[in-house]
């Protein structure tokens, strides 16, 4: 391995994915991060939004623009709003020779789905199919060489890593239904009057009764029709998925725990969580903050007509930022877990 570091810049880099990619991208072994770009911050340290990385660097923001002008960047990671990289997405590939897409607007593949799930036409069709999706646990061969990946949402992240072991292994048999908790931090650090504390606390707020994006992603990477309700809870950090779905004939609770050992024996991030006893008998994404982990779990019914799969991350990290250096790990062949081992806090 080249002692040589590799070049990496991150385009809205002081929002809340921003400042987790900095974090994880600071203390990266492998990783000079050279460029941090902001209009709205253009000049201030790091630290000024981030408050957690005060004394961790010296690096100041430049403005978005600035990119035209960098110099030899191996990487570069995109924190944007959606439908912001859809619209300047050939002027970023010429940027660096790896780019990574946060957002939205490279995640579906067909390009029938902006319209409904975005409300707009994807003004670059042709890019769709060039995008990896970055989630190596079911995509790490393609990553290996892949020089754009889209990350996933967070919601989709999770639902995706606890439906789609079942329905590989064809043990669902109809739709799902997801119905997906998020914290405050899901909705930027730019969220507006509907997030304020006085109008979020206590609340748990159905945002999306229907048809949120997420559910898209979810229904591509499965095969399956899905069905997603999206609530804003009481939290800061943290997705949880409860996903219903019934089985197909003859299914067994150890058939779907087996599903699941299958699939995520070997992944360093993925936890199976089904127990019968303890306070966390079921994925919690309390203890999951700061973690790239997601757990996975399920309750079958007693007649063995359906089950509930269980899914929790953090969204900044695996649900966001964790993935995509993972997803960069696996790009440059270094440990897949490189940077990303803090295990979260107990309690919280």
């Amino acid at each position: 391995m080249s002692e040589k570091r590799t070049r990496v810049a991150v385009a809205g880099a002081s929002g809340y994915i921003g400042g987790e990619l900095l974090r994880l991208l600071l203390d990266h072994p492998y990783v000079e991060v050279v460029l941090a770009t902001s209009d709205s911050f253009a000049g201030k340290r790091v630290h000024n939004p981030h408050p957690n990385l005060r004394g961790r660097t010296e690096l100041a923001f430049s403005p978005h623009d600035s990119l035209g002008d960098a110099a030899d960047l191996d990487v570069l990671f995109l924190a944007m709003p959606h439908g912001h990289t859809m619209k300047k997405m050939p002027w970023y590939l010429q940027r660096a020779g790896v780019v990574v897409d946060l957002g939205g607007d490279f995640r579906l593949r067909d390009p029938a789905g902006y319209p409904r799930y975005y409300g707009t036409e994807h003004p670059a069709p042709e890019l769709l199919s060039s995008f990896v999706t970055g989630l190596p646990e079911w995509h790490r061969d393609e990553l290996r060489t892949a020089d754009r990946i889209a990350v996933p949402g967070c919601m989709a992240t999770a639902g995706i890593l606890t439906v789609r072991p079942l329905a590989e292994a064809g043990l669902l048999d109809g739709p799902v239904q997801v119905d997906a908790r998020t914290g405050s931090s899901g909705s930027g650090a730019a969220a507006g009057s509907a997030n304020l504390h006085a109008e979020r606390s206590g609340a748990m707020r159905v945002f999306a009764p229907t048809q949120h994006r997420h559910e898209a992603e979810i229904a591509q990477a499965t095969g399956l029709p899905v069905h997603m309700t999206a609530t804003g809870v009481e939290a800061v950090r943290g997705v949880q998925v409860l996903c219903r779905a019934p089985l197909a004939g003859g299914v067994r609770e150890a058939d779907v725990r087996a599903a699941y050992r299958k699939a995520y024996a070997e992944e360093p991030f993925v936890r199976v969580v089904a127990q019968r006893t303890g306070v966390y008998r079921l994925p919690e994404p309390k203890i999951l903050a700061g973690s790239n982990y997601c757990d996975v779990g399920f309750s079958v019914a007693g007649d063995g007509s359906q089950v509930v799969l269980v899914g929790a991350l953090d969204n900044l990290v695996k649900g966001g930022a964790g993935s995509a250096v993972q997803a960069l790990n696996v790009r440059f062949g270094w440990p897949e877990t490189t940077g990303l081992s803090f295990p979260g806090l107990h309690p919280n």
